[in-house]
C-alpha cells in the first residue's frame, strides 16, 4: 500500500558499498540542519555541487526552501537515519509541524548532487514509538511474517511513514501459502482464518463490502480493502486489513475484548493474496497517521516464547497459551 508523493529537485544514483550511514553524511546533517534551521537557504545552496547549481539558481533553491517546505514543516527537531536506497542516504526528518523523508546523495567532495523530499506529513497529533497496552497476535495457529521489523530490508513497508513499520502475516505449510489451484483464495491457508482481537479496545472504523481479489490481482482503489481499527485506551490505534467480504462481526463503537473474534482473513484490496496487514498508528485514519512500532507481550517465535518482541520478515509467530 504504497502511495509516495515527492517533491524533487534533482537525483542522481551514487555507487555506495556500505548499509551504514557514511561520516560525511552524519557531518552533512549537522551542517544542514543548522543552515536550515536558521534560514541561511544560501547556505544550502552553497552546499550544493556544480551539477546542481547550474540545475537550479540560488533564488530557486531559497524559494524552495521557504515557501515549499519550512511554511509548512516549521524547523528540524531531529534527522534519523534509516537506509540506504540504490546508494542514497535516507533520512526520517521529524520537524516542528510534520514529518517527511529526505533522500540525498554527496560527491566526492560532500557536495549535494542528489536532493529528494517527500510530501511533509502534518502532525496533527503526538507521534507514537510503540504501544504500551499488552497486545497479543491477532490470529489463532502459527503464522508467517512476510514484511516485518524496523529495516527496508526486512519490511517493505518502511518507505512509507503512514503504515512505516506495518505487517504483512499470512499462514505458510511446508514453505507454501497455498495448495492446489494457485488461481482460487479457498486454496490459500490464510484465507478464511480468524482475525481476533489482539487487546480490549473500541471499533471506530469498519469497512465492508469490498470484494476479494482473485489472487495475483490487486484492487488499488481501495487499499486497505476491508478494514476493521481498534482504539485502545492509551489512543493507540490498530489496523487490520485485507479481511474477507462479508466476514465483519463487529460494529462501529463497539468495546471488545482481547481474543474476541472480529473477522476472517481475506484477500480484499491492494493484496495479491489471503494475507494480514496489520499496523499501529497515531490515527484512526491511516492516511493522517504516523506508523508506530507493534510489540506483542508474551508469544511464540520459531519455536521460542519471546517477550515485549517486535517480530521480523521470515519469523514464524503464534500466541504462546
Amino acid at each position: 500500500m504504497m502511495r509516495p508523493v515527492l517533491i524533487l529537485l534533482i537525483f542522481f544514483t551514487l555507487k555506495l558499498f556500505s548499509q551504514d550511514e557514511q561520516p560525511n553524511y552524519e557531518r552533512f546533517v549537522s551542517v544542514f540542519t543548522e543552515r536550515f534551521n536558521s534560514g541561511d537557504y544560501d547556505g544550502i545552496y552553497d552546499l550544493y555541487d556544480a551539477g546542481m547549481k547550474n540545475t537550479y539558481t540560488n533564488i530557486e533553491t531559497r524559494n524552495f526552501f521557504e515557501n515549499n517546505i519550512n511554511r509548512l514543516t516549521g524547523d528540524i527537531k531531529s534527522m534519523q537515519f534509516y537506509t540506504l536506497r540504490e546508494g542514497a542516504h535516507v533520512y526520517r526528518v521529524v520537524f516542528d509541524k510534520s514529518v517527511a523523508d529526505l533522500t540525498v546523495t554527496l560527491s566526492p567532495q560532500s557536495k549535494i548532487n542528489g536532493l529528494l523530499i517527500s510530501t511533509p506529513k502534518q502532525l496533527g497529533i503526538p507521534i507514537l514509538n510503540r504501544n504500551t497496552t499488552f497486545m497479543s497476535l491477532p490470529f489463532n495457529g502459527e503464522w508467517f511474517v512476510y514484511w516485518g521489523g524496523v529495516t527496508e530490508a526486512q519490511n517493505d513497508h518502511v518507505k512509507e511513514v503512514t503504515q512505516q513499520y506495518a505487517y504483512d502475516i499470512m499462514k505458510v505449510i511446508d514453505g507454501s501459502s497455498h495448495d492446489g489451484d494457485p488461481l482460487l483464495n479457498e486454496n490459500y491457508f490464510a484465507f478464511g482464518e480468524d482475525i481476533i482481537a489482539p487487546c480490549d479496545a473500541r471499533v471506530v472504523t469498519v469497512i465492508d463490502g469490498v470484494p476479494d481479489n482473485i489472487p495475483g490481482e490487486t484492487n488499488l482503489q481501495q487499499l486497505t480493502g476491508n478494514t476493521i481499527v481498534l482504539q485502545t485506551n492509551k489512543d493507540e490505534f490498530i489496523l487490520l486489513a485485507h479481511l474477507m467480504k462479508g466476514s465483519i462481526f463487529v460494529e462501529e463503537g463497539q468495546d471488545i475484548r482481547q481474543g474476541e473474534i472480529l473477522a476472517k482473513c481475506g484477500n480484499s484490496g491492494n493484496s495479491m493474496e489471503a494475507h494480514l496487514h496489520l499496523n499501529l498508528q497515531n490515527a484512526a485514519d491511516m492516511e493522517d497517521s504516523i506508523g508506530a512500532k507493534l510489540y506483542f507481550d508474551r508469544i511464540k517465535v520459531n519455536g521460542e516464547i519471546r517477550l515485549d518482541y517486535l517480530p521480523v520478515k521470515e519469523d514464524f509467530i503464534s500466541n504462546s497459551n
